[in-house]
């Protein structure tokens, strides 16, 4: 064999590999997604419970992009997440009427708790959440925002305008923070913070800090599911988005959720099938 021929067969082999190669690399890309979701659901543990179940149900690999909901919706409106995980339902629907996301599934609730001083100098506790703020405010305590446009600060928001406090005190801080940062300050300076039970459960940083509001059912916190809109960004991997967010509301993605506790206690109570009968 001559020595062009031998050049000319290497050459093949070397397209032949890089094709495999190349195949290769498209295929475990169409099996992988990128969720963009809050900051609770990763810090409080539930992604590093669930994924791995969905996973080996699936074959399909998660990246987790944990940011708060406004900042997760804004990812997914450029294009860079295949579904969003997320927990503020005005904004989510909005999201989905701009054509931004596809149909909107109900996954979980959990609820917001007020946290404070163990001593509760301020005597917010109980299950009033505006009775609460108004008292903060009056005081000019400290109070730590997440200030992050995430699901809990809009809820914080909500809180503050049906208090009816324009002047949230001489003590109120936005952070521009996740929750556990907004935990941490909290703690080293006797704040009082707004948070979601999950990522307060699983907080270990504690210091003097409780909780001191609960039950009030307007700290309700429902967690919902979208896919990106294939319209709006063609290159999004809908089919395995599609997939995860499916199996989410599915009898194997609820009872995943359901199971998973800090300490004996549930962190997040699946309720698809209750919400999408509604």
């Amino acid at each position: 064999m001559s020595g062009s021929k031998k050049r000319i067969q290497k050459l093949w082999r070397w397209v032949a590999a890089w094709g495999l190669g190349l195949g290769l690399l498209t295929a475990a890309a169409a099996q992988s997604i990128v969720v963009a979701s809050t900051t609770s659901t990763e810090q409080s543990g539930l992604f590093a419970h669930l994924l791995p179940r969905f996973t080996q149900h699936s074959g399909i690999a998660v990246k987790v992009v944990a940011l708060g909901t406004g900042q997760a919706l804004d990812m997914a409106r450029r294009g860079d997440a295949d579904v969003v995980f997320v927990h503020d339902q005005p904004a989510e629907e909005k999201f989905v009427a701009e054509g931004w996301g596809l149909k909107r599934l109900p996954v979980m609730y959990n609820d917001f708790v007020l946290i404070g001083p163990k001593a509760d100098p301020l005597g917010v506790r109980g299950h009033d959440i505006v009775a609460a703020l108004k008292k903060i405010s009056a005081a000019g305590a400290p109070f730590i925002s997440r200030g992050d446009k995430s699901g809990t600060h809009a809820a914080e928001l909500r809180y503050w305008t049906l208090a009816g406090v324009e002047d949230k005190g001489a003590g109120y801080r936005a952070c521009g923070c996740g929750m556990g940062p907004a935990l941490n300050i909290a703690a080293s300076s006797g704040a009082y913070v707004l948070a979601d039970r999950g990522t307060w459960l699983n907080f270990k940083n504690r210091a003097d800090l409780t909780i001191l509001v609960e039950g009030d059912q307007r700290l309700f916190n429902q967690y919902g599911v979208i896919v990106v809109n294939p319209a709006r960004h063609p290159h999004v991997n809908v089919r395995d988005a599609q997939r995860f967010a499916d199996w989410l509301v599915s009898p194997q993605g609820q009872q995943a959720i359901a199971d998973y506790q800090i300490a004996g206690q549930p962190v997040f109570f699946p309720n698809a099938a209750q919400q999408a009968s509604k």
